[in-house]
């Protein structure tokens, strides 16, 4: 009888942009404060990618990492898949210009825009190829460039966002790993957080870079959010027929620390047994939930065989959730 597989995370790695733009910075040429900023979201700061720098550096300075700490070459990884938003190009895909960066084989590489979901639904998609046996290494980033789609004029979200990227390398193991993942979406809300112009809705004419900018309406995505999450902890923890008291680490979408605590407090979590990376992030989108993993492992907090619950949501909305014994 063949053996149950598992996807287990076996690495972990980080990539951050050297520049930190503090709400202090901010205040020099944005009408708002640090208490301002802090107190709505949290927020001290956020790292900005150089001129020139871009989404697939970030993703290969993660990724590298990753395969470092899971002691596996190129030649290991079966598949690769990038959670962004904020792709180098429309095509190829970044999946595509990191997979030849990090030389490895011929095997699949797509990306996921989820948006600040992509990282979970990439990590979704891998766990099913590695529980039907198709994959024996996975390589999943979550990387985004999000400060390039800001208008530094809104402070309402120009205020919200920075880049970075996370990995994981999921390998076959036939000891517990993800034990269950759930995506879900609902285009219904789409106007309320969007960058509303694209390929085959076209740019401003004459202009083909104006309009490119995050829009959102803040209270109404906070109060979605806080909902959704709720239902989808619920949904998780039923699903596998375990207590929120079983939880030993809550991993959650670095975008606003009150909807985190909102999160923790319907788990009955002391923020102690929460990865919070917010105020030194902002929020990464689909590279937040890797980031957040990342530091709780290497930090020593996270722990062989403890039980982790991944949640995130973003626009679209999408929002999803991986339980998982690390």
């Amino acid at each position: 009888m063949t053996e149950r597989l598992y996807a287990r995370i076996t690495g972990t790695g980080h990539c951050l942009p050297e520049k930190v733009l503090t709400n202090q910075d901010l205040e020099a040429f944005v009408d708002t404060s640090d208490q301002w900023i802090q107190e709505r979201t949290g927020i001290r700061e956020r790292r900005v990618v150089a001129d020139g720098q871009t989404t697939c550096d970030l993703a290969e300075g993660a990724a590298k990492e990753a395969m470092q700490s899971a002691g596996l070459g190129p030649d290991d990884i079966d598949l690769l898949i990038v959670g962004t938003t904020t792709p180098d190009l429309i095509f190829p895909s970044t999946a595509c210009l990191l997979q030849h960066r990090l030389g490895l084989s011929d095997g699949g590489a797509f990306d996921v825009n989820a948006a600040c979901s992509g990282f979970v639904y990439a990590l979704s998609i891998a766990d099913q190829y590695i529980r039907s046996g198709s994959a024996k290494n996975i390589l999943v980033v979550g990387a985004e460039t999000l400060t390039r789609l800001l208008d530094w004029g809104d402070r309402q979200t120009c205020v919200l966002f920075g880049d970075g990227a996370g990995a994981v390398v999921l390998s076959a193991d036939t000891s517990p790993g993800i034990l269950s993942t759930h995506i879900h979406a609902n285009g219904a809300h789409a106007d309320l957080l969007k960058v509303d112009v694209g390929v085959s809705r076209g740019f401003l004419p004459n202009e083909p870079r104006a309009g490119i900018a995050v829009s959102m309406k803040g209270n109404e995505v906070f109060k979605v959010a806080v909902n959704t999450l709720g239902r989808i902890v619920d949904e998780t923890l039923e699903a596998n027929n375990i207590d929120r008291s079983e939880l030993d680490w809550l991993i959650p979408h670095q975008a606003n620390l009150r909807i985190i605590k909102a999160t923790a407090k319907k788990l009955q979590m002391d923020m102690d047994q929460v990865i919070v990376t917010v105020d030194r992030h902002g929020n990464t989108s689909a590279a937040s939930v890797p980031l957040a993993l990342h530091e709780g492992i290497t930090s020593g907090r996270i722990k062989r065989d403890q039980l982790l619950l991944l949640e995130a949501f973003g626009g679209g909305f999408t929002w999803a959730s991986a339980l998982l014994r690390y």
